[in-house]
């Protein structure tokens, strides 16, 4: 059993431990996870299949990692975090090495869209719910560096790919990659520890969520925005492709992205406590927008693809790295993995409508055009819902009557 923390250890140092285990877990899940742009056309030419047919394992792969982040994130309220690292550590390995030997599309959508999406599942959500609880002067920091290794593993991973596609092809690929992920989140477990406190577990607040207005609409919200932001994870690549780009320049968009939100997530973090987390988390939500606005006029630029990636990377950076601090603004830090579990089912939902829905547009009408007008529209409404909500004059979201921790 993972020894208990009294409450002095919060803001020490061994909370960033928690925060390097946090970091490198993340880096390895979700920079898998987003890699697979990389992997789209060999996949697609191999099997035959259309746009959208392929695009569902992105879906389903970031729904899961969404949805099953309800589980997760109260395993490690309940039993700590190690249990669940260990978890996503066989996950990633087994899921891997089962698509690297797929026939077939089908078989992908299981082996990837469940082995990816539980890993990412264990690796994030639980991982940032740990942090959060270890900190309470300088918890918008921890969780910004805490949150900057999906930008990392985005930045490092989707160009690697590529690169070892093209020597070893998609399939060795992902065993290198199952044996190397597994092996980082093995090492991670001796970092992660349950958050202070008396070493009873953490209580379950998914009551608490659901009657909340508020949160009811943040969810909502954050559904909208997951319709939109997905897409270009799985598409801006394949865009480049077609407008005459290399492979490695095209998947270079998506490590630019990734780039991007580690500075955004880092940046946001710092910027917290000036500006106040609810107006910078709206803000972001507004950069979302305007980005598929840059992505909409970018036509065959390579500059304009770089630029509308920037962009998204710093509103996708800022949300990321606020969302939890939002939370715990309004919910307090009890039980918060259960609170993130719910929040992010959301957008793992719209990841799972959006992305396929996208490519089906795409094939249906042979242009990127309206996909991208659509994800306008989706990140506009997102955007409305979050007007109107109870703040304090500090930009940050009014405190619940039945907040806790």
């Amino acid at each position: 059993m993972a020894l208990a923390y009294g409450a002095e250890m919060v803001d020490s140092g061994r909370g960033w431990l928690t925060v390097v285990a946090a970091f490198l877990s993340s880096a390895v899940t979700l920079g898998t996870a987003y890699s697979f742009g990389a992997f789209f056309e060999s996949m697609s030419d191999e099997f035959g299949s259309e746009r959208g047919a392929t695009a569902v394992i992105f879906g389903l792969t970031t729904c899961a990692f969404f949805v099953l982040s309800i589980i997760t994130g109260r395993l490690m309220d309940r039993f700590g975090p190690r249990l669940v690292l260990a978890i996503g550590a066989v996950s990633l390995f087994v899921g891997l090495m089962l698509t690297s030997r797929v026939d077939s599309l089908g078989p992908g959508y299981l082996t990837y869209g469940l082995g990816v999406g539980i890993a990412a599942a264990c690796g994030y959500v639980p991982m940032v719910a740990m942090v959060g609880g270890w900190f309470v002067r300088q918890r918008a920091f921890a969780v910004g560096v805490a949150v900057a290794g999906i930008g990392v593993g985005t930045l490092v991973m989707s160009p690697l790919a590529a690169a070892l596609i093209e020597r070893y092809g998609w399939r060795d690929t992902y065993v290198i990659f199952a044996i190397g992920g597994a092996a980082v989140l093995v090492l991670c477990m001796p970092l992660a520890a349950p958050p202070p406190g008396d070493g009873s577990p953490q209580p379950s607040r998914f009551a608490d969520a659901a009657h909340s207005r508020v949160f009811r609409r943040l969810h909502l919200s954050s559904f909208f925005l997951g319709l939109a932001l997905f897409v270009p994870f799985v598409f801006v690549g394949q865009y480049a492709k077609d407008e005459g780009v290399g492979s490695v320049q095209a998947a270079v968009l998506v490590s630019v992205l990734g780039g991007a939100s580690v500075v955004s997530r880092l940046g946001f973090g710092v910027l917290d406590r000036r500006f106040g987390s609810f107006r910078l988390y709206r803000t972001c939500y507004v950069i979302h927008g305007l980005s598929f606005v840059v992505w909409l006029v970018a036509g065959s630029s390579y500059a304009l693809m770089v630029l509308f990636v920037l962009v998204l990377g710093t509103g996708y950076g800022g949300f990321v790295a606020l969302g939890p601090i939002v939370v715990a603004d309004r919910m307090g830090v009890a039980g918060l993995g259960s609170i993130l579990g719910i929040l992010y089912t959301a957008p793992g939902i719209g990841a799972l409508i959006g992305a396929p829905a996208a490519g089906w547009i795409i094939d249906e009408t042979g242009t990127y055009t309206w996909s991208i007008v659509v994800c306008i529209a989706m990140c506009i409404v997102s955007v409305v819902l979050l007007l109107g909500l109870p703040t304090t004059v500090d930009g940050r979201l009014e405190r619940s009557a039945n907040a806790k921790g």
